[in-house]
């Protein structure tokens, strides 16, 4: 597998990570009652807040110079993987997990990753990804893992 790129999304990377996510949304939908809008999109209503609040980082993943996945962190106590896609194609080659591990140094502390209850192909990958010891929960519709990424 090439190495996989995880980047900062700029303002100028807005539109990659909004048609990003209406491909997240599109697999999301047989977990959660979702529907595309009058204009035939999903769109991602706090879209935007991630250019204007800095508590809140896009990130676009790359593999050979093609696009193929991003994430959405809510830096805070804990910290928050809001939103994590990998495109279908470079799912089971260790993208996510690539990603997903680079994404937690980033931000040591605390964090939570949180899955619809359903969605248990995300529980699995979840389970495999965090390299920290975890508690796991499930709160009123989620299942919650919780962990803490030390510093360095």
């Amino acid at each position: 597998m090439e190495p996989v790129e995880i980047l900062e999304a700029s303002l100028d990377d807005k539109s990659v990570v909004g048609r990003l996510l209406e491909l997240y949304q599109y697999d999301f939908s047989e977990f959660v009652d979702g529907d595309l809008d009058a204009h035939g999109t999903y769109g991602y209503r706090f879209l935007d807040n991630y250019w204007t609040e800095p508590a809140r980082h896009p990130y676009l993943f790359r593999v050979a110079g093609r696009w193929a996945g991003c994430a959405l962190v809510r830096a805070g106590s804990p910290h928050d993987m809001a939103e994590f896609f990998v495109m279908r194609k470079y799912r089971r080659h260790g993208v996510g997990i690539r990603a997903a591990r680079d994404l937690f140094a980033r931000f040591p502390g605390d964090w939570q990753v949180r899955q619809v209850a359903t969605n248990t192909p995300a529980t699995t990958f979840w389970r495999r990804a965090i390299p920290y010891p975890f508690a796991e929960e499930r709160v009123e519709r989620e299942t919650v893992q919780r962990f803490v990424v030390p510093e360095g």
